[in-house]
């Protein structure tokens, strides 16, 4: 079985920490001197020499080094590696003219890297790191295969390529101007119109980049992509910071473009989203920054379901430990009869926007989990509880209720590492058992510990906001969109992180939240807001779990059906047989 070794240069320090994984290396310790060695300020593993023991890996004080066995049916389909001992991507993606390609899997294994090859972005070197690969010696890999046609064409400049970037906040610093301006200047298929209309954007016409919201932004850019003339389209998660309502409409962008036979690649930790969209998926599965290894083609219901349940047949190779599993509950099973904190009917007005809310009641060891569009006051009724703003009208009885809040927008302003700030937040909660195991080790935080708040990514700065608000002691824990930037496993790990955190214990949770399949992973009963976005909003009182998402998904207008498989959620197709008869008995929820 093959062995890579990875440094990842970001982290490794041969000045601070004294090159002990050289010194403790039992090979160059017995006189192979090439094993492991520092040349020109960078350290070099020689994979044909280690023989894999890890003393270098516990070694090292900045966890910079990785030493991994490769599954055996990828051995000799290296796509493209970061030069030597970097991460190293194992096949690619198939894309097709009239198709959806969807592509899920944890970040870190190869997504990106595979959308800059298939896109031409980045010429693929097949592992080979000491000389210049040719496309000759490329598309002989490839010889036969439908990458071997995409590849060629590419050569031809016979590819044009529209992408939607991940990160849509960086978009603003680019490109300057009014919403209008910037769509009419891009318009290549006289489609301003039709894009403005699909992602409702008539109201934000007049609006400057720098003015809009992250909602606002991901769907200009996904109306900025609709209206250029490509043949390939990327668009790597485009679902982030959109709700429910808008969700739907993107996937109906999609799906036009689709109808024009064009090739789509669909990057998405929506799984719902990814299910309703996608013609057939890739799992991506490795070691994050190591190595990622992209499978065969399967169908879209076959696919997500290998993914949930971690074995991937085709490699035999299981990529997770445990299985991901939806268990559908009616009501809240530890819940108290008794009383944590109520709320009377309130009311709130701010910057021009009101909400009211129906009176309700908090129990112990339940997380109530508010659905419904951006801009209807899900934020406000949080900012209520945590006591950043007063009610206009009403009471909130909270008592001495201890409330840690986890907001919407992560902005770090402390200084120091990961360590040092959830030692911090968290005080004595940090060395208990539950915290190292079921938030930090959940999470996979301890892999950044040493880095700095502001050198962490959207996903990492997320799970550590998480982890502080999970780590202080209170009553009552808010929590603003969990799932923003985190992939599948993250999600579902976080659900299981937060809902451990309340087991046996006289506290619950408030969750604002968009993912579909999330919500149900989080939620014991649930609220729903309503009304117009931006003007006013109403809030019902939580109410069960299958009442409360019937009643939203009926004002989504979607249906959803249960995987007999995995029991997961699955959209219908509109106007199929199965949306149909969900329509017709009101079961818009299974």
């Amino acid at each position: 079985m093959k062995r890579i070794a990875v440094v990842d240069r970001d982290r490794c320090n041969p000045k601070k920490c004294g090159l002990e994984c050289v010194k403790y290396c039992p090979e160059v310790r017995m006189g192979v001197e090439d094993t492991i060695k520092l040349v020109d300020s960078m350290l070099l593993i020689d994979e044909s020499l280690c023989t894999g023991c890890g003393i270098c890996v516990k070694k090292c004080p900045f966890g910079a080094i990785s030493v991994v066995r490769l599954p055996e049916p990828v051995e000799g389909e290296e796509v493209h590696r970061y030069g030597p001992n970097g991460f190293t991507l194992f096949r690619l993606p198939v894309v097709r003219a009239g198709k959806i390609v969807g592509l899920v899997g944890p970040n870190g294994v190869g997504k990106t890297t595979s959308i800059s090859i298939l896109s031409g972005k980045l010429k693929p070197n097949l592992g080979v790191t000491d000389r210049e690969v040719s496309w000759d010696e490329i598309l002989e890999r490839f010889r036969g295969s439908e990458l071997q046609t995409h590849f060629k064409r590419l050569l031809a400049n016979e590819v044009k390529v529209v992408l939607k970037p991940e990160r849509i906040d960086k978009i603003p610093e680019v490109v300057k101007g009014k919403v209008s301006e910037v769509l009419r200047r891009i318009d290549e298929r006289g489609a301003y119109d039709e894009a403005v209309s699909l992602m409702e954007l008539e109201k934000l016409r007049d609006r400057e980049l720098r003015e809009l919201s992250g909602g606002e932004l991901q769907r200009l850019a996904l109306a900025a992509a609709y209206v250029r003339e490509g043949d390939l389209y990327v668009f790597d998660e485009p679902a982030n910071y959109l709700d429910v309502f808008q969700r739907m409409k993107a996937a109906k962008l999609l799906r036009a473009l689709q109808e024009r036979n064009k090739c789509l690649i669909v990057v998405e930790h929506d799984l719902a989203i990814l299910d309703y969209l996608s013609d057939y998926v890739h799992i991506l599965y490795g070691e994050p920054g190591v190595y990622g290894v992209v499978s065969n083609p399967h169908s879209t219901r076959e696919g997500i379901n290998i993914f949930l349940d971690g074995y991937l047949p085709d490699d035999n190779v299981r990529f997770r430990e445990e299985a991901i599993s939806f268990l559908h509950r009616s009501s809240p099973s530890d819940a108290s009869p008794e009383i944590l904190a109520s709320y009377s009917d309130l009311r709130k007005s701010l910057n021009g926007f009101s909400l009211s809310v129906e009176g309700g009641e908090i129990r112990p060891g339940e997380v109530i989990v508010a659905v419904g569009p951006n801009g209807i006051g899900k934020t406000t009724f949080v900012r209520l509880l945590a006591g950043e703003i007063l009610p206009d009208v009403g009471n909130l009885d909270t008592g001495s209720l201890k409330i840690s809040y986890k907001p919407q927008y992560l902005k770090p302003a402390y200084e120091g590492t990961v360590d040092s700030f959830l030692r911090k937040v968290a005080q004595e909660s940090y060395s208990s058992p539950y915290f190292r195991v079921e938030v930090i080790k959940r999470l996979g935080i301890e892999k950044i510990l040493d880095k700095y708040l502001d050198e962490l990514s959207g996903g990492e700065l997320q799970k550590v906001a998480i982890a502080a608000c999970l780590g202080r002691e209170a009553d009552l824990y808010l929590i603003d969109e969990p799932s923003a930037f985190l992939d599948v496993e993250a999600r579902f790990a976080v659900a299981k992180a937060v809902r451990r955190r309340i087991k046996g214990e006289r506290k619950a949770v408030i969750v604002v939240e968009h993912d579909l399949l999330s919500i149900e992973a989080f939620a014991d009963r649930i609220m729903i807001f309503r009304g117009i976005p931006g003007q006013k909003g109403y809030a019902s009182k939580p109410k069960d779990p299958r009442e409360g998402l019937n009643e939203f998904l009926m004002e989504v207008d979607v249906t959803f059906r249960r995987d007999p498989e995995t029991g997961r959620p699955r959209v219908n197709k509109p106007g199929s047989k199965l949306d149909q008869i969900a329509r017709a008995t009101g079961r818009y929820y299974p």
